[in-house]
């Protein structure tokens, strides 16, 4: 299970590190992305970053928000920089977990975190 922390109220300009945390079962753990789904929206993915280090960001939030991973905590966090207003979301991670050496994957979701970004 995945356990995501770090959410909080942040006035616009400001930053917030978020942490989602893998327990149970794991053999390895391929990728992990961060997702968010504001008020009145869709789902969208954030970032995402595979077991190489390989990453990639949605255009909004490029130059502002950083992800990385502790492979030996099982842990991945996002760093959150010049938040603004638009990026008041609930913030989902997700992890693609092995969970034996049979190698197949499973998708895993956090609880979710609120960001609330005031202007």
């Amino acid at each position: 299970q995945l356990q995501a922390s770090g959410g909080g109220l942040v006035q616009a300009g400001g930053s917030l590190r978020l942490s989602c945390r893998a327990s149970g079962s794991i053999f390895s753990i391929n990728a992990w992305g961060w997702y968010r789904q504001g008020p009145g929206k869709q789902r969208e993915v954030v970032t995402t970053i595979t077991s190489s280090g390989s990453t990639n960001y949605a255009d909004s939030v490029k130059g502002r928000f950083a992800i990385s991973r502790d492979n030996a905590k099982n842990t991945v966090y996002l760093q959150m920089s010049s938040l603004k207003p638009e990026d008041t979301a609930v913030y989902y991670c997700k992890a693609v977990v092995v969970t034996s050496d049979l190698g197949i994957e499973y998708d895993f979701w956090g609880q979710g975190t609120q960001v609330t970004v005031s202007s």
